[in-house]
């Protein structure tokens, strides 16, 4: 028996990933640039053993069906062909983020089934060959292998498609990002099927391609910088892009809701007003606004005027994932 556990977190992406130029190996469009938040987390166990005959997949306590495990069984198929292993698994994942809604579950739990994966068949993976890993389960997942800032770099094939940490000298500690969540539902379209129409039918798609990398350099200038200012308005901006593209799809689709709208609108009243934040959003309705740790209190005021206190969730920069041992419990950091 070999067992091994992990925790990720989720990243939000501040430069967007939106479309797959490789759908099998995941290899996106474009580079991506993102930030690890520390509200929401995933734990993983994975255990191969002898005892069993097949895969088995827990989801906060709960055995998922055929369709949710064949997808945890082709990624552990990466890990077992890496460590030369034929034993099937146990994998008991909690998710403290609700899942598919547009709030990054897969992000931190791809990459927690990776860690954990890895770990209990003693890989000793570096970084970028865990964010590699991790890639071919959910994109983003390659991310949330770093704290802080984290860059996915595209690439062009399995080897050169990764993530690697940011430089920032500690400017995501100033940070907060306050995640709205007006529905935490599963949403009617997933990010893989929204990606794809996207890709292939948006008359927007190409523009957005094209835009990528001059929002990629300002916000990277931003961090070496640390100009919030600048930085919360290419965030806005990529968002709003990203979100475009899907209008222009056919048929045509949004992950706004009516409160996605209100809020967003609440947020430029807020910026108008003298205080500075500016609003992201991924593929569902949760609204995220980024604002100055120093001014949190202050939002979180002129927020509660008008959104009820429980829809509210402050992230600050989260950590790297961590390999965590049962035995002492401790947990080792990237």
């Amino acid at each position: 028996m070999f067992s091994g556990k992990a925790r990720a977190y989720t990243n939000i992406a501040l430069i967007k990933y939106w479309g797959k130029e490789d759908q099998e190996l995941i290899i996106p469009m474009n580079n991506s640039l993102s930030l690890t938040l520390d509200a929401f987390y995933t734990e993983t166990q994975v255990i191969f053993s002898e005892e069993i005959s097949e895969d088995r997949f827990y989801l906060d306590n709960q055995l998922q069906d055929s369709k949710a495990t064949v997808k945890v069984s082709r990624f552990l198929d990466l890990v077992r062909s890496k460590a030369h292993c034929n034993l099937s698994a146990v994998v008991q994942s909690q998710n403290f983020v609700p899942t598919a809604a547009g709030l990054a579950s897969s992000a931190s739990g791809l990459a927690a089934l990776a860690g954990a994966a890895s770990a209990a068949l003693k890989l000793d993976l570096a970084p970028e060959e865990l964010s590699r890993l991790a890639r071919r389960g959910s994109g983003s997942a390659c991310r949330s292998i770093y704290g802080g800032f984290a860059e996915w770099q595209k690439g062009d094939s399995d080897k050169t498609s990764h993530a690697v940490k940011i430089p920032s000298a500690g400017f995501e500690n100033d940070l907060s990002m306050i995640f709205v969540v007006v529905n935490d539902s599963k949403k009617d379209i997933s990010s893989r099927d929204g990606m794809q129409r996207t890709v292939e039918t948006s008359a927007f798609y190409p523009g957005w391609l094209t835009s990528v990398p001059q929002d990629l350099a300002k916000a990277k200038k931003a961090i070496a910088e640390k100009d919030f200012v600048a930085l919360g308005e290419v965030t806005e901006a990529s968002a709003l892009k990203m979100h475009g593209t899907t209008l222009a799809a056919n048929p045509p689709f949004t992950y706004w809701s009516a409160e996605s709208l209100q809020v967003m609108n609440l947020v430029r009243q807020i910026r108008n007003n003298g205080l500075a934040c500016y609003f992201t959003m991924d593929a569902g309705p949760n609204v995220k606004i980024l604002v100055e740790r120093k001014n949190e209190t202050a939002l979180l005021q002129a927020l509660n005027s008008h959104i009820a206190t429980q829809q509210l969730v402050v992230a600050h920069a989260g950590p790297a994932i961590k390999i965590l041992t049962e035995a002492n419990g401790t947990a080792s950091t990237f």
